[in-house]
């Protein structure tokens, strides 16, 4: 797996706003990325989440996910949504974001190796060569506040 672009969007500036959302090449074998969005209204205590992995195929096509989930909620019972846990797993443990709500601070996504996503797109559920985009749309009290893509190629 090898990262190839990462792109973040604040839907609502008076709520929350990406301070940085980069993708970082340290050299040829190790890139990450790191995001860190500045929330205004806390504590944010309602939060849903929509994952949806796609494929490229003449653009980017739906490919065996796409759920929303009650964040709060799975983050208190993490057993009870396995696909939410699989991509939630991406970046738990390189983020703040590994508590039950409220969130009364800003998010932040720190050196997500392409090593780890590597191993998790290999070997924990194989998926077949491609190139991909990971979509996620934060929704805080029914309302969409952030998009955040990252694009990847599987090789």
């Amino acid at each position: 797996m090898e990262f190839t672009n990462i792109k973040c969007t604040s839907l609502d500036k008076n709520f929350d706003e990406f301070e940085y959302c980069r993708l970082k090449s340290v050299n040829r074998t190790f890139k990450y990325i790191s995001l860190k969005v500045n929330l205004y209204k806390l504590p944010v205590t309602k939060v849903k989440v929509n994952f949806a992995l796609l494929k490229r195929f003449s653009g980017y096509k739906p490919f065996l996910y796409n759920i929303t989930a009650d964040a709060c909620k799975i983050l208190k019972y993490p057993k009870s949504n396995p696909v939410f846990g699989f991509f939630h797993s991406f970046f738990r443990d390189y983020s703040n974001m590994n508590h039950t709500c409220p969130f009364d601070h800003d998010l932040i996504v720190d050196k997500v190796s392409v090593e780890f996503i590597n191993t998790q797109f290999t070997k924990v559920l194989p998926f077949p060569l491609g190139d991909y985009q990971f979509y996620s749309n934060w929704i805080a009290d029914d309302i969409s506040r952030a998009e955040v893509r990252v694009y990847g190629t599987l090789s």
